[in-house]
């Protein structure tokens, strides 16, 4: 491609490719639309897909934490087993219902912690080329308290992001 009537070619330092794609997945409409359209893109690039499944602390009621914060509990007990777990096996169902008829490469992370930092984190530990997240109309507190899910990783990620938007109706 010429630019400005000179024989300049535009590339870039590498050819782009598309090996590993991270999918930000809450068990959410929004966000099976984005896996629906990672595994239709490492469908068309033969890539791997790592869905990174996080689960945001439960806050424990009536019960002081350190200088004046109040303590968070990631798991908590139901019949032996941790809420964090049976909705990760939920998740980790539907999941691997969608995978069953594709014959993608694909990987389940079950993470715990705030959901912009956990994906980031799952992208750089894999070297992702490509982040995939959902996104719905955000309500007046995620506008007031600065954003969304896929805003904030979209800010932060040192790859490209994809910001899917499910379809009207």
């Amino acid at each position: 491609m010429a630019m400005g009537g000179g024989d300049e070619v535009l590339e870039g330092p590498r050819t782009w490719r598309l090996e590993t794609v991270v999918v930000g997945y809450d068990g959410t409409g929004p966000s099976e639309w984005a896996l629906r359209r990672a595994i239709q893109l490492a469908r068309v690039f033969d890539a791997q897909i790592v869905v990174a499944d996080v689960a945001v602390p439960v806050e424990l009621q009536g019960t002081p934490g350190a200088f004046g914060y109040p303590p968070f509990y990631a798991d908590m007990p139901e019949g032996g087993v941790s809420t964090n777990q049976v909705l990760w096996e939920q998740h980790r169902s539907r999941i691997e219902a969608l995978f069953r008829q594709s014959d993608i490469r694909h990987e389940f992370s079950g993470l715990i912690g705030e959901p912009v930092a956990e994906i980031v984190d799952v992208a750089e530990q894999y070297r992702a080329d490509l982040i995939v997240v959902g996104t719905r109309e955000p309500g007046f507190l995620e506008r007031v308290l600065g954003g969304s899910v896929s805003q904030g990783v979209a800010r932060r990620a040192q790859c490209d992001v994809l910001v899917v938007h499910p379809p009207e109706g």
